[in-house]
């Protein structure tokens, strides 16, 4: 048994199941029994389970087609995310490619029929596009476009199929389109309808009614996302206007009759029904914290998977039980969290603190930056934030500009200054901070991963003066190389904030870009870096490193055999174990118990 901090890694953990829509005691989930996560079957009916995938870099992404039959999964080649769909049937047999004759792709979306069909969305270098599959058939193409999309849902009757895209230019905004797939030979008879709010304002399709041709989908039309049932035949919108402060999100019930509501507000969430035939709203009793996923069962129960900052993860249901049970140890509770509340230039930031509980104020602290950026912290289980606080780190995690479940306008704020926006909230942060004698100023590290780690590397440039150290995991580092190497889907993202690509823009493009402030960096660096990773490629932290090191920086590299991020528990540990001893050894804070991680 490791330390406290490592168990917390090591504790069973899976996923909300998820059934099959003919055949809902058939189920599937994700858990880290194996020690790497893994997709797993689960038949209700005789409590059986059996591991589904056994990869090297693990695997997370799968389904059930509706009768329960086949299980579906993604399979990419050492985590770089891009590869084809594989099955297997339910029982258990041996994989198969799910649709012959498609090459690899980066996962744009699955919807999968009762009889068979299959649509696929896949995006590569040319954009993205939609492919029907029938069995013994070749796959037929029926929507490509260069601009990205995302193929969101099929149908029960096989007829229509919905997606969300950006042929406008902008994919942080998208439209919705319904299209109708010819009964006979497999392409388009027709669009049947497009939904778009014009621009800055996204639209997300959901999925169809369970019995009919309404698309649910969200909008943004009064500056937060908010349900809309859209019936693109007839032509018809319900827009759905709940008194909810927050930002909210929905999925139909099995029988249609109701919408199952997802609230965030203030980084906690609440569930509720909404009866769309008597438009009553009743709250569901879910304790404090983060419900990260929910689904309603044919029998009329609500499952969900939820945690809270001091209390692990559970998947339990409305009647109070809980629906699945992880095998391995438990994980030992962690430190609660307490809101802080921070004027900044853009309006009030709203941030997490969480503190040692056997030391005093000022504490040695650590400001994790989120990655996304379309993303935000919340108040759920962390095993790094107890792992810093067990280490007498305060630990800071701010929702800053850019994040979701503050608005649109609070998201999109970041548009044309990407990069320094955000740092400017968290600075706001930092120095309320140690104005109000919360934290050290001597002994303060910025740390994050993904856009997290991009925001670490450009802070430690932008403010070099308030920060001792910086920990960065799979960073954008050189963000015109980062362009030039990573999905499309990305670099639509990209130009989509930046208003264009670095050629069109390239003046925004070297403003927002950590290697332009490399030469101002005084603190030392160390990033983890994925050796396959198609988000924040190899390359571009290669060009850091060389230009930091080359001006007489500090900077250590801890590479890894995976892509964007690791899915095997032992290697997360080994991350977390080479960001504490880096952290200790530039901090002087709390050394004891403190496992060195190769750097």
């Amino acid at each position: 048994m490791g330390e406290r901090w490592q168990d917390r890694f090591r504790a069973g953990r899976v996923s909300l199941p998820r059934w099959a829509r003919e055949a809902p005691d058939h189920s599937l989930f994700r858990g880290n029994a194996s020690g790497t996560w893994e997709i797993y079957a689960w038949d209700r009916a005789t409590g059986e389970q059996r591991q589904v995938t056994k990869r090297h870099h693990g695997t997370m992404d799968g389904t059930l087609d509706p009768s329960g039959a086949w299980i579906w999964w993604f399979d990419d080649t050492d985590g770089d995310e891009f590869g084809v769909w594989r099955r297997q049937p339910f029982t258990g047999g041996p994989d198969e490619v799910a649709v012959p004759g498609l090459d690899p792709s980066y996962a744009g979306g699955l919807a999968l029929g009762a009889s068979g069909l299959a649509l696929v969305g896949r995006s590569t270098d040319d954009g993205f596009s939609v492919h029907l599959s029938r069995p013994g058939a070749q796959p037929r193409t029926l929507y490509a476009h260069h601009q990205e999309g995302v193929l969101a849902d099929l149908s029960r009757d096989e007829s229509l199929f919905a997606i969300g895209h950006s042929e406008h230019g902008d994919s942080r905004h998208m439209a919705v389109r319904v299209l109708r797939i010819g009964a006979d030979s497999g392409d388009i008879d027709e669009a049947v309808a497009d939904l778009w709010d014009g621009p800055g304002r996204g639209l997300t399709p959901i999925g169809f009614a369970p019995y009919d041709h309404r698309l649910l989908v969200l909008h943004e039309r009064r500056g937060r996302p908010e349900p809309l049932i859209w019936d693109a035949v007839a032509g018809t919108e319900h827009d759905i206007r709940l008194d909810l402060p927050g930002e909210l999100f929905a999925d139909w019930t099995p029988d249609g009759r109701f919408l199952l509501v997802s609230q965030d507000h203030q980084a906690r969430s609440q569930l509720y029904l909404y009866d769309l035939r008597t438009a009553e709203l009743t709250c569901l009793d879910t304790p404090c914290g983060l419900v990260s996923a929910a689904a309603a069962r044919p029998d009329g129960t609500v499952e969900y998977s939820w945690s809270s900052s001091q209390f692990p993860p559970a998947v339990r249901d409305t009647s109070g039980a809980v629906v699945l049970t992880p095998p391995g140890t438990v994980a030992p509770d962690s430190v609660p969290v307490r809101d802080a509340f921070v004027e900044g230039p853009g309006g009030t930031i709203h941030a997490l603190v969480s503190t040692p509980e056997d030391t005093e104020a000022p504490f040695p602290a650590v400001f994790i930056a989120h990655g996304g950026p379309q993303a935000q912290d919340f108040d759920s289980f962390a095993p790094d934030v107890g792992a810093w606080v067990e280490h007498g780190f305060a630990v800071v995690r701010v929702n800053y500009r850019g994040s979701t479940g503050y608005g649109s306008a609070w998201r999109d704020a970041l548009e044309g200054r990407v990069g320094l926006t955000e740092l400017e909230d968290i600075k706001a942060v930092r120095d309320w901070a140690v104005d109000s004698g919360l934290i050290d100023p001597d002994r303060l590290i910025l740390e994050g991963g993904s856009w997290g780690g991009y925001l670490a590397l450009l802070g430690l440039g932008v403010y070099p003066d308030d920060w001792c150290a910086g920990i960065a995991a799979v960073p954008i580092a050189d963000y015109v190389a980062a362009y030039e190497d990573e999905m499309e889907a990305l670099r639509a993202f990209d130009r989509s904030m930046f208003g264009g690509s670095p050629t069109e823009v390239p003046e925004l493009y070297r403003r927002s870009s950590p290697i332009s402030y490399a030469e101002r960096v005084t603190a030392p660096v160390l990033i983890l870096a994925g050796q396959n990773d198609p988000r924040c490629p190899i390359r571009q932290i290669d060009n850091y490193v060389d230009r930091l090191t080359g001006l007489g920086g500090t900077c250590e590299v801890y590479r890894f055999d995976a892509g964007h991020g690791s899915f095997v528990v032992e290697e997360r540990i080994r991350h977390m174990a080479a960001e504490l001893e880096f952290a200790l050894r530039h901090t002087g804070a709390r050394t004891e118990g403190t496992t060195p991680g190769a750097t």
